[in-house]
């Protein structure tokens, strides 16, 4: 066994993928740890903005929270027709691509891959934020201890969905379980202390009142409380994930997910009022989340207060892994659009996208680099894409149901047109509200995705003009010399280039396509028309194509085992392998193609037969962009 099996895994053949699939149960780890770990540090989010209005501010608490909860069920039901109108997956990108337009679908992607990245630093920082309360000494190595996590979660994700999933469900039921008996706990306390429970701990004091409570201030509580519904749209994006009836199985899960985070959301926050539990500065000496408090509050610093702030830790910092379920899906949708590299489409070798969950990691790397791990510092960032993106797949579902006009279609058109109302108002205020905070950065960030999946979209438009082929094959006339293969992928001028140049060095051609999807119908009728007839007509053996399939998504290594059998096969044959190629003008059109062609060269060098030769047949393209008959 090797490193890379010890790691992430043995590969699975795209025929495994059927077993990779899961149920509700496995479900709500996977695609609602972001949303129920929102319950963490959504409350604190709000009572931190509360600190300077000291007890003062515990009376708002609750009245917010249920406003946030209203919000909440709203969403819900708005995403529950969402899964079942679009079971193909893709969440808002496809709901704003398919019904209000290109450019609205393109900002809803944005919008969520940013979300998407800060679920991921937020749910890792406040994780690492729970355990620095338990254990203050700490605090110190908190970036650290965040980069530990994110390479953890990384590599359970690349070792699949299911997996993933059977690693998170215990952590997930223990956080859950926890929280609902420091509720219940508290609650009872409540009842038998006549509504006037007192703490088992001492709290820290309250903050001195030091400004007035005004409507912006609620404002902007609101707009920090909100990050709780972050992560509520997993599920739709992810429908493709869930096992037959895979409608019925996502709708499922998202209930499920949506009740407990609303049990969760209310409980807590009734509890932290009758308590009178204010929070503390992050970041400082002596801070302790709004959970560490509560539960010591309720049942003391023993045995169980460590247990539930271990799951709250656990939860936390894997409540990223929503994101990295989701991510990588997203990405392929959009790749299969051309507004990303096509790198991202594919799947590696435990059938998930893994260019998508390393680019994830890096970014989530780099911001928490940046914010030091701090989650007071991530929070202004959050919650803006993910309501942009509620909006557009809300105003998107209306005009689907509008166009579709089936029986009650305008009772689900007003229940996502109040969606929409209400998550495009609460946009506006957590804009305003968190601004000058560090909203500005998100909102920056944006447009510049918007802006980078244009150029992708661009470039690939212009190389699907520029290599676009029509025209037959011209065969060549020749001596006895070597037997040729050509690697094609699809009929283009790439291709045509490849086969012309091979059949000028002799009259045995193999062309040879690595087929990882089965789809390979459309080239054996592109390979009729374009190869078959013209050598035909020209009295020539026409070009042989082998067809190898590649159950586990592998390209280069059966060709590179295809090509020594076949010099085995013919110990007195000289073998040329031309390789088709586009050649890029500009230095970062580079990295928007795979390199398959220069890794082939490299490890056909790498086995040193003699016998085997490699020659390229460059198609230029961009700067350098010529005719299809440019000199080789």
């Amino acid at each position: 066994m090797n490193i890379l099996d010890l790691l992430v895994g043995k590969p699975l053949a795209t025929t495994d993928e059927r077993a990779e699939q899961i149920g509700p149960g496995r479900g709500i780890p996977i695609f609602g740890l972001d949303a129920l770990s929102s319950a963490a540090y959504g409350p604190e989010a709000a009572l931190s903005l509360l600190i300077p209005v000291g007890l003062l501010g515990l009376q708002y608490i609750v009245p917010i929270s249920t406003a946030i909860i209203v919000l909440l069920l709203i969403v819900y039901f708005s995403y529950r027709q969402t899964i079942a109108a679009y079971p193909m997956g893709g969440g808002s990108y496809t709901v704003a691509r398919f019904n209000l337009g290109p450019f609205p679908g393109l900002l809803a992607a944005a919008a969520l891959l940013t979300d998407y990245i800060l679920t991921v630093a937020v749910g890792i920082s406040a994780g690492v934020g729970a355990l620095v309360s338990a254990i203050p000494s700490l605090q110190p190595h908190t970036v650290s201890l965040c980069l530990g996590i994110l390479v953890i979660i990384t590599l359970l994700n690349l070792r699949g969905l299911r997996e993933a999933g059977f690693a998170f469900m215990l952590p997930t039921y223990l956080f859950v379980g926890t929280l609902f008996i420091t509720i219940a706990g508290g609650l009872l306390h409540l009842v038998v202390s006549g509504g006037h429970p007192q703490s088992l701990t001492p709290l820290p004091l309250p903050h001195p009142v030091s400004e007035a409570v005004t409507y912006w201030l609620l404002l902007k509580v609101f707009a920090s409380g909100c990050t709780a519904l972050t992560g509520v749209e997993a599920v739709s994006n992810g429908v493709r994930a869930f096992r037959e009836p895979a409608v019925k199985n996502a709708q499922r899960t998202l209930t499920v997910i949506i009740l407990v985070l609303a049990v969760l959301l209310a409980g807590i926050s009734y509890l932290v009022k009758v308590y009178g539990i204010t929070a503390t500065e992050p970041g400082q000496p002596g801070y302790q989340s709004v959970l560490s408090m509560l539960s010591a509050a309720v049942f003391g610093k023993g045995f169980f207060y460590y247990l539930t702030m271990g799951s709250i830790l656990l939860v936390l910092s894997l409540s990223a892994n929503t994101a990295f379920a989701d991510f990588p899906r997203l990405c392929r949708a959009i790749a299969q659009n051309n507004y990303l590299p096509h790198i991202f489409g594919f799947r590696g070798r435990r059938l998930v996208y893994t260019y998508g969950i390393l680019v994830l990691a890096v970014l989530t790397a780099l911001l928490l680099i940046l914010f030091g791990g701090i989650t007071d510092k991530l929070i202004p960032l959050y919650a803006v894409g993910a309501f942009l993106a509620f909006t557009l797949s809300q105003f998107g579902m209306v005009v689907h149901w509008r166009k579709k006009r089936g029986p009650h279609w305008l009772k689900s058109a007003l229940v996502n047109g109040l969606g929409g109302t209400v998550t495009g108002i609460t946009v506006i205020v957590v804009l305003v509200a968190k601004f000058v905070e560090g909203a500005w950065i998100t909102m920056l960030f944006i447009p510049l995705l918007i802006f980078f999946f244009v150029a992708v979209r661009r470039h690939y438009h212009s190389v699907v003009m520029s290599t676009s082929c029509t025209l037959p094959v011209v065969p060549a006339n020749h001596a006895n010399p070597p037997l040729a293969i050509v690697p094609v992928d699809r009929w283009s001028h790439i291709a045509k280039q490849g086969l012309e140049l091979a059949s000028q060095l002799t009259p045995e051609v193999i062309a040879v396509h690595v087929d990882p999807e089965e789809h390979s119908e459309l080239l054996h009728e592109d390979w009729e028309r374009y190869v078959i007839v013209p050598f035909r007509e020209a009295g020539r053996p026409s070009p042989e194509l082998v067809m190898i399939p590649s159950p586990y998504r592998f390209v280069i290594a059966p060709l590179v085992q295809y090509i020594l059998d076949l010099s085995n096969k013919h110990p007195d044959r000289r073998i040329v392998v031309v390789i088709p190629e586009l050649v890029e003008g500009r230095w970062y059109e580079y990295f928007l193609h795979n390199q398959r062609g220069r890794l082939l060269e490299w490890m056909l060098l790498v086995r040193g037969n003699e016998r085997i030769f490699t020659l390229s047949a460059p198609y230029y393209f961009g700067d350098h962009q010529g005719s299809p008959e440019k000199p080789h």
